[in-house]
């Protein structure tokens, strides 16, 4: 199947490191952040967990859960997480994923369709290089994919979170490179009449489809 923006995230049950989970339930009421690699004992993916794990007291304060996915089983996981603690100087702190059958690599779409059968290398698995952020209502807010080469960059990662709930609490949408803080924009489909009621303390209007107003604290 085809995962699309605004499309519930497949549900499934899988064995990661801190036991067996539903994903569903997993997330409960929180946001999520699933990320994949193509195989254990990587270099480049072995840097992300490391990363992923020192940034848990951010994703902490913003209500989310941070969950790993490697297409090798769970006794290899627990192998490498000590190598990942050893290099990268932080224990992962949040559950990986056992996927040695690809059954959520192919429900996410992440898996190549001619990817080759048989014993598996991590270039069979090259296209496993994903990020799917998901609200609490379990649908899938937004997706990146990475080569296999090149390093994700989690502090994108974590901006692009704080933007899409920004965006859903307050109804705005976020120009290039926003952060906290920063002006938002006001979607095309709210009225200058009624952006005048919502947004008393004025807003500016650049063109009539661009106009901006500064981020509710």
């Amino acid at each position: 199947m085809t995962i699309r923006i605004g499309d519930d995230a497949p549900d499934f049950t899988a064995d990661t490191t801190e036991g067996k989970i539903r994903f569903h339930d997993w997330i409960g009421d929180k946001w999520a952040i699933l990320f994949s690699h193509p195989k254990d004992f990587t270099p480049v993916c072995t840097t992300e967990l490391g990363y992923v794990a020192r940034l848990k007291p951010e994703f902490d304060r913003r209500n989310t859960k941070a969950i790993g996915l490697s297409v090798d089983p769970v006794s290899d996981h627990q192998r490498w997480v000590g190598d990942i603690k050893e290099t990268q100087g932080h224990g992962v702190n949040f559950p990986i994923i056992g996927d040695a059958d690809l059954t959520v690599s192919k429900l996410y779409d992440m898996i190549h369709p001619n990817a080759s059968d048989g014993p598996r290398t991590a270039n069979d698995n090259a296209t496993v290089r994903s990020v799917f952020m998901i609200g609490p209502d379990k649908k899938v807010k937004a997706m990146l994919v990475y080569p296999m080469s090149a390093g994700r960059n989690f502090d994108e990662v974590l901006r692009l979170l704080d933007a899409l709930q920004f965006n859903a609490q307050h109804a705005l949408a976020t120009p290039v490179n926003w952060k906290k803080g920063d002006d938002a924009i006001i979607p095309t489909s709210v009225s200058d009449d009624e952006a005048r009621k919502k947004y008393p303390g004025g807003f500016k209007t650049l063109k009539p489809y661009l106009r901006t107003v500064s981020s509710p604290r």
